[in-house]
């Protein structure tokens, strides 16, 4: 592992009368071994650790079809629409949304559980499906927290589908975003 090898530095002068001092002797250490135990490490580590999984949420999604007819299609009575909007604030409406709106009701997600549940109670577990919409004012934060909720009440059958432009304005109208409601820039 290590040798001892004879060199030639220092030991040719004399420090005073008649003393001789001893040659000093190099050391070279072998690191080759030291190689080997290294890879045999990194492989031994290397096969005794477990690969972690990655988490994610399973969905199950419908088959897709050649005929719009052929699709899955919902009750009207079995279905609860949520949508996401800025600052946590939760819309929903239950059925299809009437023309006066007289159906949309505004929430939070503290809330949300017990609107879903509620609906869970009222409907055929057969028949329920609730529509999640998330609004550009969102965050992913409140989808995944809407998608929680779906695997925390045990709905099986939810969809994640785009707002359509009647309810937003809807939303917009109920926070006082509306562009009636927003004051003119004043004129200079």
């Amino acid at each position: 592992m290590a040798d001892l090898g004879e060199g030639g530095g220092g030991g040719g002068h004399k420090k005073g009368p008649g003393v001789k001092k001893g040659k000093k002797l190099s050391t070279r250490v072998d690191l080759t071994p030291m190689v080997d135990l290294g890879f045999l490490l990194i492989t031994f580590f290397i096969f005794t650790t477990t690969m972690s999984t990655p988490t994610a949420m399973k969905l199950l999604l419908p088959k897709d079809t050649e005929k719009p007819e052929d699709q899955n299609k919902a009750k009207e009575s079995g279905a609860l629409t949520i949508m996401l909007s800025k600052n946590r604030n939760v819309f929903y409406y239950e059925g299809v949304l009437k023309p006066d709106g007289s159906n949309f009701k505004s929430s939070n997600f503290k809330e949300l559980r017990d609107v879903i549940l509620n609906k869970k109670k009222t409907t055929d577990a057969k028949d329920l499906v609730i529509v999640i919409k998330p609004t550009k004012g969102c965050t992913f934060r409140d989808v995944v927290d809407a998608l929680d909720e779906m695997t925390i009440n045990d709905v099986r059958r939810y969809a994640m589908v785009d707002i359509s432009e009647s309810e937003q304005q809807l939303i917009d109208v109920t926070e006082g975003n509306s562009p009636a409601s927003t004051p003119a820039p004043p004129a200079k």
